[in-house]
């Protein structure tokens, strides 16, 4: 039944003293019972809206008592680990996901830093640990643990937030590996323009060294040619014709020796631009080498070079001009070094998959501290005393035995003679009658 309530004109009575007794009391029960209908409306209606924030939040955010026990989780939480959210309410969530550190081992309660927030009343912040789903995997996360209390101050418990930071850990992983990638490059390019630079100061040096030690080896035999010229041109007609024939026979001599030099300083310039290629071909090695000494024998008739070998031939693929420059460089300089009529012993022969070259003399030896620096451009033994040479005809031998992917080995006494030594890869070649 609807009632209607009018009011007085007159402004000064008051609203209950113009209603009866009867709609007065009436009155007062409604505005009794009404008047805290508003106030649970609006902290449902709030709670409602926490509910919906929560609920919406992308990080993971749930709570727990002084005894660890979840009292709200949120579903960003549950899905990270792999739960229903039902089922955590209640659970020691410690025990749940927090159980171990990041490699198997167990991590104690006492330990963690989110039961700490309850216990200190402090924030902990968390960014290297790992939390667990309930299928036993884990993941990296970060974390804050904030303490809750009462009206009164009281700790009652924790509100954690974390995320899953797979995807920051994985593209920090690889923006490392990147810089470490980088920086390994800049290391290798500093070591490549470092060693660029030695390379360019070694070949200074050498340059220097070349154009002084040709300067020095050319004035030499140019000298011995023009002295040679101007006798032949001053005394003419005194000097005999054998007379004549030996002067013409210096010039010559120095003229091969200073093409010889032109020749060793073109092939080392040519190895180090790398513009010799090997050409292997077929070589009976006993005949190569029985011809090579008779072409020596006719330039030093004073020694006596002998050539030993266990078979009558040798069938193998190499390249017979690098082969030639190798053992003409050895036998010439076992010449050079010994005293006339003495001998030097040349062996070829195979042994396991190898071609040996072993030339041995009589001469002068090498000094120990010499044989470490023997196959640098222009070093001479200090025990050479005048005897010509430039110091380039064993660097060529080095070079070439390494084209031919070969080694070389000396071995000196002083005063009782050289043993060299050249292994070379033995491919064999097919018999030519």
């Amino acid at each position: 039944m609807r009632q209607s309530f009018w009011l007085s004109d007159k402004p000064s009575q008051p609203l209950q003293e113009r209603l009866s007794e009867p709609l007065q009391d009436q009155l007062q029960d409604q505005l009794s019972e009404r008047s805290p209908i508003p106030v649970d409306q609006d902290l449902e209606k709030l709670r409602r809206q926490h509910q919906l924030i929560l609920n919406s939040v992308g990080e993971g955010v749930y709570g727990v008592d002084r005894e660890g026990k979840v009292t709200f989780v949120n579903p960003a939480a549950a899905a990270m680990i792999g739960w229903e959210v039902a089922d955590l309410i209640g659970k020691c969530m410690h025990m749940v996901l927090h159980h171990s550190h990041p490699n198997g081992s167990p991590y104690p309660v006492e330990q963690c830093p989110i039961y700490a927030a309850f216990q200190d009343g402090i924030i902990h912040r968390v960014t290297t640990e790992v939390f667990w789903r309930k299928d036993g995997t884990s993941f990296p996360v970060e974390y804050i643990s904030t303490p809750m209390r009462d009206e009164q101050g009281k700790l009652v418990g924790a509100v954690v937030v974390f995320r899953d930071i797979t995807q920051r850990k994985w593209a920090e992983t690889v923006l490392q590996q990147a810089n470490e990638e980088l920086e390994l490059k800049v290391q290798e390019r500093t070591a490549e323009l470092q060693q660029l630079n030695e390379q360019l100061k070694e070949l200074n040096d050498l340059k220097s060294r070349v154009v002084s030690m040709v300067c020095h080896e050319f004035r030499n035999p140019l000298n011995n040619i023009s002295l040679s010229v101007s006798y032949l041109a001053r005394y003419t007609e005194q000097l005999s014709a054998q007379q004549k024939m030996q002067y013409l026979e210096d010039i010559q001599a120095n003229v091969e020796r200073m093409v010889h030099m032109i020749d060793d300083i073109l092939v080392i310039g040519k190895v180090e631009a790398k513009k010799i290629e090997v050409q292997p071909t077929p070589l009976n090695l006993v005949e190569f080498c029985q011809s090579l000494v008779a072409e020596l024998r006719l330039t030093a008739p004073q020694h006596s070079i002998d050539v030993k070998t266990p078979v009558q031939s040798i069938w193998a693929q190499l390249d017979e001009q690098l082969l030639r420059s190798i053992l003409t460089n050895i036998l010439i300089n076992s010449v050079r070094y010994s005293p006339p009529e003495s001998k030097v012993q040349f062996e070829v022969f195979t042994q396991q998959n190898q071609i040996v070259f072993q030339v041995k003399d009589q001469g002068i030896g090498i000094p120990l501290e010499d044989i470490p620096h023997l196959f640098e451009p222009f070093h001479r033994g200090r025990n050479v005393s005048n005897i010509p040479g430039t110091g380039l005809g064993l660097s060529v031998v080095k070079k070439f035995v390494d084209l031919l992917q070969g080694r070389i080995e000396v071995s000196s006494q002083i005063a009782s003679g050289t043993t060299f030594v050249v292994r070379l890869p033995f491919i064999r070649a097919r018999r030519y009658s």
